[in-house]
């Protein structure tokens, strides 16, 4: 009898009768929102769930996964941002400024871990990168002190080159075009500004940077100017135009070299902000990371077609040789 007491008393403290279930730990729900299609299509945020189960988190155990797509379709972000929300998830990933400028728009408090290619200081996402403050942190692609690089690399590549074409999206809120232009002063190098706000202005622009004699271009990444890379890659190669820009799949989609920050990394790190909010941690103490780490991508096989020779000093430098 003196037991039966006991095991009642102990079942009262915890909050439970005698023979009622015990009180389950709460799964959480992870949003995450994506721009494009689903898999086998290229899907840079599957390095974001990656990393997740690299930390610990699985889909269907310990954490329960929602994710809803876009399909390259800005236009249903809103209402796929709301459903995400509605669905009661604790946690929204946003790859892509764009994306998290909806996700911010709909999601209350809910946290948002974001990788971010604009400044979310200058865009007002965020108080400020190292405390962030509100419900937004995550990861930035920003470097924009890296444009000189790229530019610098690309003279000595060509020592001659003396013009050179810019492509850019003027609605992406970067310093990369004005960080150019102060390197193009430093090294003697004459720009050419070609704006392209859509898809549609893209023959307009390489009509200008025909005209206009470029002997090299550079590729400012955007959301548009990335979904067209290949089609800016052709461009040059056919007009025999030197080309770079930031990320390495512009190199390997035959552009001449790229030198930034490596994507999947970087979207991996958003994985460990998810995880320290899920373990608790508030988003608003949590500073936003830029990156530390960059990589060079030369691709001699494009080298040869342009005729252009790599020094091989570049070439030992380089992280990765396309050939």
């Amino acid at each position: 009898m003196l037991r039966i007491l006991v095991l009642a008393l102990t079942a009262l403290l915890a909050g439970a009768g005698p023979g009622e279930p015990q009180q389950q730990t709460k799964v959480p729900r992870v949003g995450l929102l994506v721009y494009g299609n689903p898999p086998p299509a290229p899907f840079p945020e599957g390095t974001v769930v990656q990393g997740l189960r690299e930390l610990g988190w699985s889909d269907g155990q310990n954490m329960t996964l929602v994710v809803r797509y876009a399909e390259g379709r800005p236009e249903r972000l809103p209402d796929l941002a709301r459903e995400l929300v509605r669905s009661k998830v604790d946690l929204i990933v946003a790859v892509g400024t764009d994306v998290t400028k909806v996700v911010k728009n709909v999601a209350g408090a809910i946290p948002i871990v974001a990788s971010m290619s604009e400044d979310p200081v200058e865009i007002g996402l965020v108080a400020s990168l190292s405390r962030p403050g509100g419900n937004v942190t995550g990861v930035t692609f920003i470097s924009s002190e890296l444009a000189a690089k790229r530019l610098e690399l690309l003279k000595e590549i060509i020592p001659g080159v003396s013009r050179v074409a810019v492509l850019w999206d003027p609605t992406h809120v970067d310093l990369e075009f004005r960080e150019l232009e102060a390197g193009a002063r430093a090294l003697g190098v004459r720009l050419q500004s070609v704006e392209v706000r859509a898809a549609a202005e893209l023959d307009g622009a390489f009509r200008s940077v025909t005209g206009g004699r470029a002997d090299a271009m550079i590729v400012v990444p955007s959301r548009l100017l990335n979904l067209n890379a290949k089609r800016i890659v052709a461009f040059a190669v056919e007009r025999r135009l030197p080309a770079v820009s930031m990320w390495g799949f512009f190199a390997e989609a035959g552009g001449l070299m790229s030198y930034g920050p490596n994507i999947d990394a970087m979207i991996r790190r958003a994985a460990t902000h998810a995880d320290k909010i899920l373990k608790g941690a508030r988003p608003g103490d949590l500073p936003i990371e830029r990156p530390t780490r960059f990589e060079l991508v030369v691709n001699l096989k494009t080298a040869k077609a342009l005729g252009v020779t790599v020094p091989q000093s570049l070439r030992l430098r380089a992280d990765r040789v396309i050939e």
